[in-house]
């Protein structure tokens, strides 16, 4: 069974004890951004606890990470900061420990009620890598556009692939993304098409934010990678297909993807996600060494993405997927992203790329739900071949204990149509 809290936990909540992921908050629309953590329908302001010296550990004791806008100076104390604050946290909250639970006074300063919290970016992303790990959304894009005798080029195998993408236009969930214009593939003769995407679509991904960075030309060891890793986000990267298909030879995406980029609000941590870990799957061709992990894992999180068509009240499920099916781990993108020496910096975010499943319920986007336009998907008394204006898509995910969830909430956006 579950760790008890004198915080109410409803029996489905993501955000039991054995949670306590971690966001930024504003109580009231003028205040100033503060840390928190969530637990239960509650987020706990981490510098009303700082300022009442309740982190009395070595390493937090004296620190003012809690009393900054954003995570990043927390990110950069790295994994000993971390476990300390966490180990902190869940004896202040539980149903035991009278510091907390007894001292009115500091409760209602501290607990907000989450539906009070206006929800921001946790963290100043410097950077953001986007990756192409699951092997199943490779091979269903590859079959689409180039056959089956093709699906996958030879070097998907043997490096974890990325392109660099846009961190200026990542947002929060909830926020609205407007429908991009560009330039896609003529019609014979004629120019290229230009005007609003017509083959708008979700990518369902995860993302790792990088905690302490590493020095230029100082790879990370991939045994030493997951130091460096604070925690996992739900991400939606959109993705305008027929923009993409026509920009993408000879350099990859660019104004097809840089519009828009959905990250939840929570950032669930290693330490919270190491009793769902498991084996990744096995690699064949073996990996280079400075791939080959002493142990391999991913994360047992089930994820779900629903769409609420525009115009309509009802929400339908679209996919079911799971972050295990992922090829290539985590830990290997880090480690792969800096073996050329590049230096990541705390606030880095690595995105995974879509995490498809084998099965067709399993898919993680449209391009391949629809295989590119051709079936379109079923929402009640409606379909879709891509996404439609007012179109809202949310995406879930949670790993199943016993008896408790740890899970990231939501992350959602809706299309409004495109600027003129």
């Amino acid at each position: 069974m579950g760790l008890k809290s004198f915080v109410e936990v409803p029996a489905d909540s993501h955000f039991p004890l054995e949670n306590l992921p971690y966001g930024v908050f504003k109580p009231e629309p003028h205040s100033p951004p503060r840390p928190a953590v969530a637990v239960g329908n509650h987020v706990l302001d981490l510098s009303v606890i700082a300022s009442a010296g309740l982190f009395d550990g070595p390493i937090l004791k004296n620190s003012d990470c809690f009393n900054q806008p954003n995570l990043n100076k927390f990110l950069e104390l790295g994994r000993p900061a971390w476990k300390e604050a966490r180990a902190t946290l869940q004896k202040l909250l539980s149903a035991t420990k009278p510091t907390l639970r007894d001292s009115a006074s500091l409760r209602s300063k501290a607990l907000v009620p989450m539906d009070k919290a206006q929800m921001l970016l946790p963290i100043v992303i410097g950077d953001y890598s986007d990756f192409f790990s699951s092997m199943h959304h490779a091979k269903n894009c590859g079959t689409i556009f180039r056959g089956p005798e093709n699906a996958i080029n030879p070097n998907w195998f043997q490096l974890p692939i990325a392109y660099h993408g846009r961190a200026s236009s990542i947002v929060i969930s909830g926020t609205d993304i407007i429908r991009p214009r560009g330039q896609a593939h003529p019609t014979g003769n004629s120019p290229p098409y230009f005007g609003p995407s017509r083959k708008l679509d979700f990518e369902l991904e995860m993302a790792a934010v990088v905690g302490p960075g590493n020095e230029l030309g100082k790879p990370i060891d991939v045994n030493d990678a997951a130091d460096h890793i604070f925690g996992l986000v739900l991400m939606n990267d959109w993705s305008a297909r027929d923009i993409q298909a026509w920009e993408y030879v000879p350099l990859g995406p660019f104004l097809g993807k840089s519009f828009g980029t959905t990250v939840s609000p929570w950032i669930v941590t290693l330490d919270a996600l190491e009793p769902f870990s498991c084996d990744a799957p096995i690699q064949n061709p073996p990996p280079l060494p400075y791939l080959a992990e002493k142990t391999s894992k991913n994360y047992d999180i089930s994820l779900e993405v629903l769409i609420k068509p525009a115009g309509q009240e009802d929400s339908f499920v679209i996919t079911r997927s799971n972050f295990k099916h992922l090829y290539w781990t985590i830990t290997q993108q880090l480690a792969h992203h800096t073996i050329n020496g590049c230096n990541l910096r705390s606030g880095d975010l690595l995105g995974t790329g879509t995490i498809s499943g084998p099965e067709p319920e399993s898919f993680g986007c449209l391009l391949e739900l629809t295989w590119n336009g051709q079936n379109p998907v079923s929402l009640g008394a409606t379909t879709r071949r891509f996404l439609e204006d007012g179109d809202e898509v949310v995406f879930t995910g949670f790993c199943k204990g016993d008896g408790y969830n740890v899970g990231f909430g939501t992350c959602s956006g809706k299309i409004l149509p495109a600027s003129t």
